[in-house]
């Protein structure tokens, strides 16, 4: 029977959910899927003087708002330090590990001692080398002690990367690195190797920035005498000037993302695109069409740039497929926020509103700017009105005169496909221009110089009791503004 396949997303509670760490937990959730195995949330949650108040809560939400679901978990490495302990003392006992009696102050003085000398920092395996009795002395002693693991000079690790392929390292560029601390918390590297072998991780998905990490875990799987998982490092993140993303280039948090005005559909979609690759033409992907297509092989080795462009285009694209329910739920934060009191209008118009917009969005945040005109009266500079050289007098006379035709024109017909075609003939047998009038018109309803069409904005008056005078009242004060 083939092994189950079982992946893990083990973030530290430091901070809200970037999206790096969105991208390693899809990685590891689709292909869990993918190979229909297990997908397992660890919280590595060791370092207590890090650990941010409500960050927890927030990967937890996270990966429920974008359906990233685990299977098994959240465990919790602080609640499992006795393991740990355990089998830091298993190393003891093997003599593969010791115990280092160092104060602060002595690590300082060897760490700028090597500076100065130029050579790399690491442990100079001082307390490795103490005497039985001093050893046995200071461990009855009240001494703060670490345990740390014996690297061995000399000696060449590798390991095949499913990413990057073999890569290679020297022992000797590597740290007697602490294993278990003097409060009794386990190091990453300790805590992360005996979760994933007891948990029976298959495959290790994770940043390129744990690469260097990844000898000195493979030294304590062989130390215990345990099977390597496989390993797969993703690319960095990259700005489109292939720097290191910051917060400017878009390095913060799903949260801000997702309050911004991002789908969570469209978000995973883009994600999923920053270092893997389909190898096809299609680049809108449902969840469950991810897991069908993914697999390591078409991860690429190469840094993935973070492009915003290519992100608003991806949730423009999501914006445009919801139902004019789904938009105006995902849009009545965003028109709250605005002060756009909208709840106590029917829904018809609401949506016709929102309707007239989607195509536009590239995030939802955009919508109380965009449609503020049709909740409020617009204010706008009167020169706006002017159709390019046209006369003040000749765009007065045309609004006036479209007014008075507005009149004799019943509210029902209020529809683009019979307004549009009433109000040009009107304007062709009034010896007028199309856009000396529906220019001005356009602006006296909305004030925005770029906007939906005169009539798609009327249309969605029309859908009002008092949609006709609405109209009729913007036209009157544009006039009374030309002059």
């Amino acid at each position: 029977m083939p092994q189950e396949i079982r992946t893990r997303f083990a973030p530290s509670p430091t901070g809200l959910l970037h999206i790096g760490g969105l991208r390693t937990a899809l990685y590891a959730f689709l292909f869990a899927r993918n190979q229909g195995g297990k997908f397992i949330l660890r919280i590595e949650d060791t370092d207590q003087k890090r650990s941010v108040p409500g960050a927890l809560e927030n990967i937890i939400q996270t990966l429920a708002d974008f359906s990233l679901n685990a299977d098994e978990g959240p465990y919790h490495q602080s609640e499992r330090l006795e393991i740990y302990k355990k089998y830091a003392q298993e190393l003891i006992d093997k003599k593969v590990a010791y115990y280092c009696f160092c104060t602060h102050t002595r690590l300082e003085e060897l760490h700028e001692q090597q500076i100065a000398a130029k050579v790399p920092p690491k442990y100079d395996k001082h307390c490795l080398l103490l005497s039985q009795e001093d050893r046995e002395t200071l461990l009855k002693s009240d001494q703060a002690r670490v345990i740390r693991l014996n690297i061995k000079s000399g000696e060449q690790i590798v390991f095949t990367d499913e990413v990057h392929g073999e890569i290679k390292f020297s022992s000797d560029e590597i740290d007697d690195q602490v294993l278990l601390k003097s409060d009794g918390f386990p190091t990453y590297h300790l805590a992360s190797v005996v979760d994933d072998h007891l948990m029976n991780i298959t495959h290790i998905i994770r940043g390129d920035e744990w690469i260097p990490s990844t000898p000195k875990h493979i030294l304590l799987y062989q130390a215990f005498g345990w099977n390597i998982p496989k390993l797969a490092h993703l690319p960095l993140l990259l700005s489109k000037t292939r720097k290191k993303l910051s917060k400017r280039d878009g390095d913060v948090s799903v949260k801000e993302f997702v309050e911004q005005g991002y789908l969570p559909d469209a978000l995973l979609n883009f994600v999923a695109f920053l270092g893997w690759n389909p190898k096809t033409e299609h680049e809108i992907f449902s969840l469950a069409e991810l897991v069908k297509q993914f697999s390591l092989d078409k991860i690429n080795k190469a840094g993935a740039v973070f492009d915003l462009d290519k992100l608003d285009w991806f949730n423009g694209m999501y914006i445009r497929n919801l139902n004019a329910k789904d938009l105006l739920e995902k849009c009545s934060p965003y028109l709250k926020k605005a002060g756009i009191n909208f709840e106590t209008l029917s829904q018809e118009f609401v949506e016709k509103v929102l309707l007239l917009e989607q195509s536009r969005l590239k995030k939802l945040s955009e919508i109380g700017e965009r449609v503020g005109y049709f909740f409020r009266e617009p204010v706008y500079d009167p020169k706006l009105l002017i159709w390019k050289n046209t006369p003040k007098e000749t765009i007065l006379k045309n609004l006036n005169s479209l007014a008075q035709f507005l009149l004799t024109v019943p509210t029902e017909n209020f529809k683009v496909t019979e307004l549009e075609p009433l109000v040009k003939k009107f304007i062709e047998d009034s010896k007028m221009k199309n856009g000396e009038v529906l220019w001005p018109l356009r602006v006296a309803l909305s004030g925005l110089e770029a906007s939906p069409g005169p009539f798609e904005i009327m249309e969605a008056f029309g859908v009002l009791k008092n949609g006709k005078e609405i109209i009729l009242k913007r036209i009157t004060k544009a006039t009374e503004n030309l002059f």
